[in-house]
């Protein structure tokens, strides 16, 4: 459940968040012009209050969907994810799994990506005056004073204004969201071939190294990093060797 609320999650955000620029200090007249202008351009783009239209209404069935698709994958998929064999798993999904183990699972999922939006929402409706500042200096950098000037006429116009008040919430219209569906299961489905490149691109590495490799310097370095002491560190990594010990003499 927390792999499948993760990887909507991540979806999410990967729509919702735009990269932006930090602010830099205008060093001229002419640039705090430009970037007046570029804010004026992000006033039009993304009002205050976009993330709680896109929270209230795509939302959720936007999740729905993503969920739903990621639920109807086969289990093979996500077992290919972590890197294990997939040749003894069969052809069921992971909502016929769900259905033995949980069968209020669908349920326990809607109130809690519901939940979660919620949540989400207030955070990011509290990060969103930094956002309007970044994307205004990402605006300010790429396009220049007359083009902003332009931009901004364009804007005030009736179709211009809808236009612009829609562009970053249409990403996640239901159209969208119909071909986003197919996205996930896709990645999944590559996600084996993925791993084996990266294992592939960093074999040549030194392995990473185990606790008993390090120095005590590095031991004693761990310890502050950690915000433990070092006789703390050691007791805890030798209650992790007594659990892994009789796992390996089972197997064996």
């Amino acid at each position: 459940m927390r792999l499948v609320l993760a990887a909507a999650g991540a979806a999410f955000l990967a729509l919702a968040v735009p990269v932006t620029a930090a602010e830099p200090a205008p060093a001229s007249a002419t640039e705090a012009a430009r970037l007046a202008s570029a804010k004026q351009t992000v006033d039009y783009v993304f009002p205050t209050g976009t993330y709680a239209r896109m929270m209230g209404e795509t939302m959720d069935k936007m999740m729905d969907s993503i969920l739903d698709s990621t639920m109807r994958m086969p289990l093979k998929n996500f077992a290919g994810v972590s890197g294990a064999e997939t040749g003894e798993i069969g052809e069921g999904s992971l909502a016929e799994m769900m259905e033995i183990y949980d069968p209020a699972y669908k349920e326990r999922m809607r109130l809690s990506t519901r939940t979660m939006m919620t949540e989400m929402s207030t955070l990011m409706s509290r990060f969103e005056p930094d956002i309007r500042s970044g994307l205004a200096s990402a605006y300010a950098k790429r396009f220049d004073a007359a083009q902003l000037g332009e931009l901004n006429r364009f804007f005030a116009t009736p179709t211009g204004k809808t236009y612009a008040a829609e562009s970053y919430i249409i990403m996640m219209s239901p159209e969208v969201m119909e071909k986003m569906q197919g996205f996930m299961p896709q990645v999944m489905q590559a996600m084996p071939s993925i791993v084996e490149k990266v294992k592939s691109a960093t074999e040549k590495l030194p392995k990473p190294r185990m606790y008993v490799d390090l120095s005590d310097a590095e031991k004693a370095k761990l310890a502050r990093i950690l915000g433990m002491s070092l006789k703390q560190l050691e007791e805890k990594e030798a209650a992790k060797a007594d659990t892994v010990a009789p796992a390996e003499d089972e197997a064996e």
